[in-house]
């Protein structure tokens, strides 16, 4: 009965030494199991190192990519995204905090400068790239130039501009120092004045009667000559037309008393003498002819500087191009006129002033009464080369500044009557005077001239009314040959004519018309009618 005992327990042993063993094994299990863990961790650590190593890594290819575009100038959007990855790259994570902070103070600050030296190389490839590309798009887009730069650019700009300007082919080079006209401008002053007068202006009121007030008015001349004894000065004859007192002012500001040499209404230029000994010395060393330039050669889109007496302020000037040439503007619906069209700011009293091509040559004479009020741009000036011929002829006229003695005064032995602007308009006759009565015995009595001849012209200078008439017999002694420039009416149609005639005396007019010349004493009656 007791021999099953030793098996139990040898049972019981033998499960004890298996549970131990069992035990041992899960301890065995554990220990692997830790050890796998442990390793594992380890491999994690190593996994985590190797990243942060391979991100290092491509941090410091990133940073060598990016040295090497910065270094080569390329372009600037890589190298600045290769900043960015480098600098996102390059902040610490937490485990490098965690070292950082063991490493002590000494690695924390050299890594701080390491940081701060790859900034600055960084950025400064990166700025490199930017110009780079700023400059592929042109300086005008990008501005992104040092002073010392820009200032270079500006000579060169300002040596093209006079490069242009020397040429005379352009106004502008694209820039605004070619805008700069000064040169020009001071070269071509001296011969420009400003004219100053006093017109005789009439008008008729309710009842038809013609009264005649005085008017100041203002414009602008060119010198364009010398003789002898004058200074020769180029207008429009609508600046000294019916001028009762004339002057003109110098660049130096000097005004001094001109005469009217000659005129022609139908191109619309004048020509006035200043006299020589009535100019001070230091004027005279002030002021120049101008020079006179070539219109038939101008071209459309060149540069053009306009000078004048701008509404009566002084001399200004005005830039601007060639609009148009040979431009047909018709003059008091009856005179139609070939002109320079320009952008240049023609304003009242700029007229007789100078139109200039990029050379400082004269190539028109400014014509404010032609351009436009209505449209911005549009101003016109009256082509030099068209204009010499006709100045040349009133260089030579006789001067208007000495009136003969009384007594010696020629007369025509007519009866006239002004043909006004109401007259131009409605009945479609030329401006100038009427003949409707020739005197018996007088000088046109003896002459070609014609009743219903309507004169035009006296000796070469215009007529538009019969007090200008009269206003020129003043200067002309009896028995002096004249030509008179007449519109005469044939089938319907007025024709020009020529008519010379030899002046005649006072008495030769009869006591009649003597009494109606001392009635009139030379001046228009309500109907601006006159004998002369």
């Amino acid at each position: 009965m007791k021999d099953p005992e030793p098996v139990q327990n040898q049972q019981q042993g033998q499960a004890s030494t298996g549970a131990q063993t069992q035990g041992s094994y899960n301890w065995q299990n554990q220990q692997t199991s830790g050890n796998q863990q442990q390793a594992q961790y380890q491999n994690s650590q190593s996994a985590q190192n190797q990243q942060v190593q391979y991100q290092n890594s491509q941090s410091a290819q990133n940073q060598q990519v990016q040295y090497q575009n910065s270094q080569a100038g390329q372009q600037a959007q890589t190298s600045q995204s290769g900043f960015q990855g480098s600098f996102q790259n390059h902040q610490p994570s937490e485990e490098h905090h965690e070292k950082r902070r063991k490493n002590g103070l000494t690695r924390k600050v050299a890594g701080i400068t390491a940081a701060a030296l790859l900034f600055g190389t960084v950025s400064g490839g990166t700025m490199v790239g930017i110009n780079k590309i700023a400059d592929s798009f042109g300086p005008a887009s990008y501005p992104l130039v040092s002073s010392q730069t820009a200032v270079e650019d500006s000579t060169t700009e300002a040596q093209t501009s006079a490069s242009a300007s020397a040429s005379g082919n352009s106004a502008v080079a694209g820039n605004a120092a070619a805008l700069d006209v000064s040169a020009i401008v001071k070269s071509a002053m001296p011969s420009v004045v400003a004219i100053n007068n006093t017109m005789l202006y009439q008008s008729n009121n309710w009842w038809g009667m013609s009264q005649t007030y005085e008017v100041p008015s203002s414009g602008s001349g060119i010198i364009i000559g010398q003789n002898d004894e004058e200074l020769l000065i180029a207008t429009n004859n609508h600046v000294v037309e019916d001028s009762e007192n004339l002057s003109v002012v110098f660049i130096n500001d000097t005004s001094v008393n001109a005469s009217i040499k000659g005129t022609d209404a139908d191109s619309d230029l004048a020509v006035i003498a200043v006299a020589l000994k009535d100019i001070p010395e230091d004027t005279l060393s002030q002021i120049s002819v101008a020079k006179l330039g070539d219109s038939d050669a101008l071209e459309v889109g060149q540069g053009v500087v306009a000078i004048g007496n701008a509404l009566g302020y002084g001399q200004s000037v005005t830039v601007g191009y060639v609009s148009a040439l040979n431009r047909e503007v018709k003059v008091d619906n009856t005179v139609t006129r070939n002109l320079l069209q320009t952008d240049a700011a023609i304003n009242p009293g700029n007229s007789g002033g100078a139109l200039l091509n990029m050379k400082g040559e004269v190539i028109g004479i400014n014509a404010a009464k032609y351009s436009s009020t209505d449209v911005e741009g549009i101003g016109y000036a009256i082509p030099i080369s068209k204009a010499q011929e006709i100045l040349s002829t009133l260089m030579t006229q006789r001067t208007k500044n000495q009136t003969v003695a009384e007594g010696e005064e020629g007369y025509l032995g007519i009866q006239g009557l002004t043909v006004d602007d109401s007259m131009v308009k409605q009945q479609d006759m030329p401006a100038g005077v009427f003949v409707y009565g020739i005197i018996d015995g007088g000088a046109a009595a003896n002459s070609d001239l014609r009743k219903r001849d309507i004169i035009v012209k006296f000796d070469g200078q215009s007529v538009k009314s019969m007090a200008a008439l009269q206003d020129l017999l003043k200067y002309y002694k009896a028995g002096e040959t004249v030509e008179l420039g007449v519109k005469s009416l044939e089938n319907g149609e007025y024709v020009d004519r020529t008519v010379t005639i030899t002046l005649g005396t006072k008495a030769t007019l009869g006591q009649d018309a003597q009494n109606g010349n001392s009635q009139n004493n030379g001046s228009q009656n309500g109907n601006g009618q006159a004998q002369q």
